[in-house]
């Protein structure tokens, strides 16, 4: 049955909130990677990234233990309980001086985060489909982006009056909130009737469902591919512009202008989604995202980084491509398994991520005194996403023939 295909400005911003504690977690602690590394003993930089790609691993398998479980007992309270394991495991990080501490306390956090954030994309799948459902996803990643564009100043400044413990608190009160809010004014979008019941063999049938699903696992394979090569971007951005450029005072502002490149894509997206379709506007993107990357190899393949205002610029460029990806590419892989919404979006983000924390990993351990590792990334994967897309349109143009 087709959907009520109504803008709930609430709902929205309900939904944007639940998935900007995650962006809040990681970008918020930017800024506080190098204190925090003092206060572990790490002598090698580097190790800071873990703090950031292992949250990451948490999310990506978090969200195979709620999805499931949000298809059986609904979204609502799935949401509450993993809110509870972010809590918890918040205390773990605050209070140890142990890397490996830290780092489990970090995957935790991740598994708890994985609630609100799949389950924000299940409850638009539950309520929306199509293009639509891709606007709306559009305009949710549009408020999303503007936690990346405070969060790093905000961070700054909770270290300048108080320490790098505060930035943890902080984010505890602010999901605190963001929890009242959604008790009080969300309802649940999966009605009982549509509930699936729960059982040994839910998952295992919802994954037979979803692997049967070739559009969804493909643009899955996309996702990885994307989220992986900006997962890198994330995970270096402090060494980059701290380190490598010298511009530690100005990180938080260079970081922000840049999200706010992916900010106006999701914007323009959610205006031009209706009207030219989800499946063209990410193919376009690709395209951009792959040409982008691979003209910094050219242009810079001896490894010398260019100036901060060209590196900027093709930033920019590379970041506003993916602001016409995220929403496009999840919205794609979502439309063919609504009956399954809650485990496919689990499977969906589980692999995508999965996927993405090796290949920030690896990549990211290459990008130690020139940027060049981070745009041989880009490119590599913006190449095998447009091998993807090309693969699907031609099985499209003989499903049509």
């Amino acid at each position: 049955m087709q959907k009520s295909q109504h803008f709930k400005f609430e709902f929205v911003a309900l939904m944007a909130s639940l998935m900007s504690i995650v962006a809040l977690s990681i970008d918020a602690l930017l800024p506080a990677l190098p204190e925090i590394g003092k206060h572990l003993g790490l002598i090698d930089a580097r190790d800071n990234q873990l703090l950031i790609t292992m949250i990451f691993l948490g999310i990506g398998f978090g969200q195979l233990i709620f999805g499931p479980l949000s298809d059986s007992f609904g979204r609502k309270p799935v949401v509450f309980v993993g809110f509870s394991v972010f809590i918890m495991a918040s205390v773990i990080c605050v209070t140890t001086e142990s890397l490996e501490i830290m780092i489990v306390g970090r995957i935790l956090q991740g598994i708890g985060l994985s609630s609100p954030r799949s389950l924000s994309l299940s409850m638009i799948r539950d309520s929306y489909e199509g293009d639509y459902m891709a606007k709306i996803m559009s305009i949710v990643v549009m408020f999303f982006i503007l936690v990346p564009v405070v969060a790093p100043t905000l961070g700054q400044a909770l270290m300048a009056f108080f320490s790098w413990k505060s930035i943890f608190y902080f984010n505890l009160i602010f999901g605190v909130i963001i929890m009242f809010w959604f008790w009080q004014r969300q309802p649940e979008t999966l009605p009982k009737a549509k509930r699936i019941k729960f059982s040994a063999a839910l998952f295992v049938n919802g994954s037979k469902e979803f692997f049967k699903q070739k559009e969804a696992v493909a643009f899955t394979l996309v996702s990885g591919f994307i989220t992986g090569s900006f997962m890198v971007y994330l995970s270096t951005a402090q060494q980059i512009f701290q380190e490598q450029y010298q511009l530690a005072e100005m990180f938080p502002y260079i970081f922000a202008s840049l999200a706010i490149s992916i900010g106006l894509a999701t914007f323009m997206n959610s205006r031009l989604v209706e009207k030219y379709g989800m499946w063209r506007i990410a193919h376009l993107a690709t395209i951009a995202y792959a040409v982008v990357s691979v003209l910094y190899v050219i242009l810079f393949w001896s490894g010398n980084n260019p100036s901060i205002f060209i590196l900027l610029g093709f930033f920019a460029l590379q970041f506003f491509a993916v602001g016409f990806l995220f929403g496009n590419l999840r919205a794609i892989a979502m439309q063919p398994i609504g009956h399954i919404a809650g485990i496919g979006a689990a499977i969906n983000g589980f692999l995508s991520t999965v996927m993405a924390v090796p290949i920030a990993n690896y990549i990211g351990g290459y990008v130690t005194d020139s940027v060049l590792p981070l745009f041989i990334g880009f490119s590599i994967f913006g190449v095998l996403s447009l091998i993807v897309f090309t693969m699907m349109n031609r099985k499209k143009k003989l499903v049509r023939a």
